[in-house]
């Protein structure tokens, strides 16, 4: 009996491993072949592949070569039956039609660990006229903390995780950033922005931690021999960046002019349909803040007729994953599909015309 990846023993696998990729693309497929190997092991899945379709997921507009090298592991060294190539972006629209069959179109902002992409959805078929892409994502935000912390504080160069875990912990979404900004500058319990993080030792303290305000030392040193982060401004600075990328010299829009630009390329009449159907996926939804600061720069930027709804998913990075289950169960999932003996028959052209990415 052929697997078709149902419920909870579905093999998704997001096409985003941290250390393969070059700008969101796969660039080393020897340590991917390593990540896959222990993915689709035998011990974690207790399936045959040969009787097992996969739906992974790839970059919008991803290159030819990549598609292509693809197609030929998952078929020819892994034996699937049958891939379904896609976009996140396409699982999260396909999750949320199906949990709002009356809806026609949703615009998904998915900003997540590379870049931001803005797509509109119409029944399920993405627009790529409006299409945007935002080259700022979760890795630069770290890589910016980093940056800071190491010039005002202590090297930190070489610790991604422990900085990203810092980012995760302490940073937060400003909805007033001048403001913000004028109370950093206080002095003492006055300056109600600043936090200290504790850093892990990885002996006693396995995990970092934000100090409990009530514990912190506002004058002096600390007695314990705890390693002290002390944040201010790099708070709501860093996330900053997802709004204004010029403030580090990137010249692109923020999130909520490229939605704003997304939409007018969209036709007149479908306009306000997509200002009342956007849907936030990916990790950096998760900054406190995030969706009320969208939600109020979109609010004067639309035109002021046009309500405007944003939609916050329970958990906005697996959301994607919850619409491949869905997909996988849809009665159509076999007509959109390439099987093996397709893909050995026509080769990667079958792929091109089945899958539209």
């Amino acid at each position: 009996m052929k697997s078709r990846i149902p419920l909870d023993s579905s093999i998704f696998f997001p096409f985003r491993n941290l250390s393969l990729r070059c700008q969101g693309y796969l660039v080393n497929w020897d340590v991917q072949r390593k990540v896959w190997d222990h993915l689709f092991g035998k011990e974690m899945f207790k399936v045959d592949f040969a009787d097992t379709s996969i739906i992974i997921t790839e970059p919008y507009f991803n290159f030819t070569s990549i598609q292509e090298s693809m197609n030929e592991i998952l078929f020819e060294e892994y034996q699937f039956q049958s891939v379904l190539r896609t976009n996140a972006g396409s699982l999260s629209a396909h999750h949320y039609f199906h949990t709002n069959p009356k809806e026609l179109c949703c615009l998904v902002v998915d900003t997540g660990f590379s870049f931001t992409h803005i797509v509109p959805y119409c029944r399920s078929r993405k627009m790529k006229e409006g299409i945007r892409r935002i080259n700022v994502g979760g890795k630069l935000l770290t890589n910016h903390l980093k940056e800071i912390i190491s010039y005002r504080q202590l090297h930190v160069m070489d610790e991604t995780h422990v900085i990203n875990q810092v980012k995760e912990d302490v940073c937060y979404v400003s909805q007033q950033f001048y403001k913000d900004m004028e109370i950093a500058q206080q002095k003492g319990e006055e300056n109600t922005v600043m936090r200290d993080y504790v850093l892990p030792d990885f002996s006693s303290i396995k995990k970092g931690f934000c100090k409990p305000r009530e514990e912190m030392v506002f004058s002096g040193k600390y007695k314990t021999g705890e390693q002290i982060l002390r944040l201010v401004n790099e708070r709501f600075a860093v996330p900053e960046m997802l709004f204004h990328p010029s403030d580090i010299g990137i010249q692109e829009m923020g999130i909520p002019e490229a939605i704003v630009h997304s939409i007018q390329a969209m036709p007149e009449e479908m306009q306000p349909h997509f200002y009342q159907n956007i849907v936030l996926t990916g990790g950096n939804t998760l900054f406190p803040g995030f969706r009320e600061r969208l939600e109020a720069e979109l609010r004067s930027l639309a035109p002021a007729h046009l309500p405007v709804s944003i939609l916050m998913p329970e958990n906005p990075i697996t959301y994607p994953w919850e619409g491949g289950k869905l997909l996988a169960q849809n009665p159509d999932y076999e007509e959109m599909v390439v099987t093996r003996d397709d893909f050995e028959e026509n080769g990667h052209c079958v792929c091109e015309e089945k899958f539209d990415v």
